[in-house]
Formats: structure tokens, C-alpha cells, sequence
């Protein structure tokens, strides 16, 4: 078994799903969590199928775009999926204004959400703050995981096969003297993050920032974070504590927006 396998959904079609349809959707799922790239060899033994039907299923995914096989014969997600991306990104970014804006009225510091882009966290929508010294994140932006509040958040929702593979292929370098650099460090981190339920980056993206971070739960396959930054001046561990119950407030919503759950 490959260090991604344990990445695999599972397996099975859901009462009244489409099995053909279901398992197209979990090569591809398999094929993100592998790094984007990935042999036939590692998406069986991750998916478990036959090696016909991932043959069939990939010919197909290939065929519409979705897939591409590469000269080494290894399959690579598709260009087609970029334009679904950008349109799901811009939707979630509009939903979560509102939201966001709340949090900088409660606040005072910029408010942000991310969505896990590959092996980076990726900003999708962000209401900056009022103060003149703020943080500033362009929508659109694609950062580590091991060194951001979103990014610690998020990883330590995957699986540790998952995690340790998106370790192998970006590395933990460093950006401040702050900065997690060894996993025994991250896996340290990540186990107190699912104890507390928010994340904190201690300057260790930028020398004098702080941010704190919750997951969205929103659904299988899906990962999301939002959070709070400002400069350290400012984001004291009273606005810390004053900032998590917002935050998982927050969260809970968007979770609920996103999934239809919303009232």
C-alpha cells in the first residue's frame, strides 16, 4: 500500500447513486489527495477497484478533459476542472462576505477564508480591516499549510497518510526563525489543534503576525478554513479567545450555507 492509500473514499455507492459516476469521482479525489499526480499502480491500490474499471473510468475522464496522461504514462488532473474551480471558488467567496464582514465588525481585524488547493491553502474570499496597519491577502493567493493558521487547520483534518504526503512534495521551509520545520513539530501542532479546535500561526508566515484559524466542516473531500490576522500588536490572546467562539460560529454557518443546511 502506498503512503496515500489510506486516502481512498470509501468505497461503495450511496442508496439511489450511480456506481460508474461515484467511482470517476473517487479517482479524481484520489488523484488530488496523491499530490495531483499520480501512477495507475498507486490510484488501484488506493481505490481498490479492478484494473479494467480504472482503465474504463480513466479513458473517459481523459476523453472529457478531466484527466491527461502524461508522457511517462502517469495521469494528471485536467485543465477542464480549472474553469469548475474558479466558478465554485467565486460562489463560496460570495456566500462568505457577509460572514467575514461580521467578523471584522466584531473584531476589528481582517477575517479571511481558505479552501485546500492542491497541497497548498488557497484564500477564496477576505474583508480586510479598518485600521490603517492591516493584513492584506489577495484572493486567489496559494500558501504553505505547515506554517499559516488555514493551513494547520486544515491538515489536521486529513488523514496522516495525507499529511505526510503533502510533506514530501512541498517540504516545510522556513519563513521565520518561528516557523514548524520538522514534522515530530507539525505532527505536535496538528494533535493540539484537533484537541482545541482552532489553529494559530505565531509569526510564523510573517514576523509580526498572528492569526487564528478554525475548520469548516463542509462535507466529505471538502476542506475550508477561516480565520482572523493582524498584527501581533493588536492580536493579544484576549482577542484570541475573544475570536474562537466567533470563529466556530462562523464556521458553522458556512458550513451550513455550503451544504444547504441553512435556515
Amino acid at each position: 500500500m502506498t503512503e496515500d492509500a489510506a486516502t481512498a473514499p470509501s468505497a461503495g455507492p450511496s442508496a439511489g447513486g450511480v456506481q460508474s459516476v461515484q467511482r470517476a469521482f473517487d479517482l479524481l479525489e484520489i488523484v488530488v489527495a496523491g499530490g495531483g499526480v499520480m501512477a495507475i499502480g498507486q490510484i488501484a491500490t488506493a481505490s481498490g477497484m479492478p484494473l479494467p474499471t480504472i482503465h474504463r473510468l480513466l479513458r473517459t475522464l481523459v476523453e472529457r478533459g478531466y484527466m491527461r496522461q502524461l508522457p511517462n504514462r502517469r495521469y494528471a488532473l485536467g485543465f477542464r476542472l480549472v474553469p469548475l474551480g474558479i466558478a465554485a471558488n467565486a460562489m463560496i467567496g460570495e456566500a462568505a462576505h457577509p460572514m467575514l464582514q461580521t467578523l471584522v465588525d466584531q473584531l476589528g481585524e481582517t477575517a479571511n477564508l481558505a479552501i485546500l488547493s492542491g497541497d497548498h491553502a488557497e484564500y477564496v474570499a477576505q474583508v480586510p480591516s479598518r485600521h490603517a496597519m492591516r493584513m492584506f491577502t489577495e484572493v486567489g493567493r496559494r500558501v504553505e499549510l505547515h506554517c499559516t493558521g488555514v493551513g494547520k487547520a486544515m491538515l489536521a483534518q486529513l488523514p496522516e497518510a495525507q499529511v505526510a504526503g503533502i510533506v514530501r512534495r512541498v517540504g516545510m521551509p522556513a519563513h521565520t526563525d518561528l516557523t514548524i520545520t520538522t514534522e515530530p513539530e507539525l505532527h505536535a501542532s496538528l494533535a493540539t489543534i484537533r484537541e482545541l479546535g482552532y489553529a494559530l500561526d505565531e509569526q510564523e508566515q510573517e514576523s509580526g503576525v498572528r492569526c487564528v484559524a478554525v475548520p469548516i466542516a463542509s462535507g466529505p473531500g471538502s476542506w475550508l478554513a477561516v480565520s482572523v490576522s493582524g498584527p501581533l500588536t493588536r492580536m493579544g490572546d484576549e482577542v484570541v479567545e475573544r475570536a474562537v467562539p466567533l470563529l466556530r460560529s462562523a464556521a458553522q454557518r458556512l458550513a451550513d450555507t455550503m451544504t444547504g443546511t441553512g435556515t
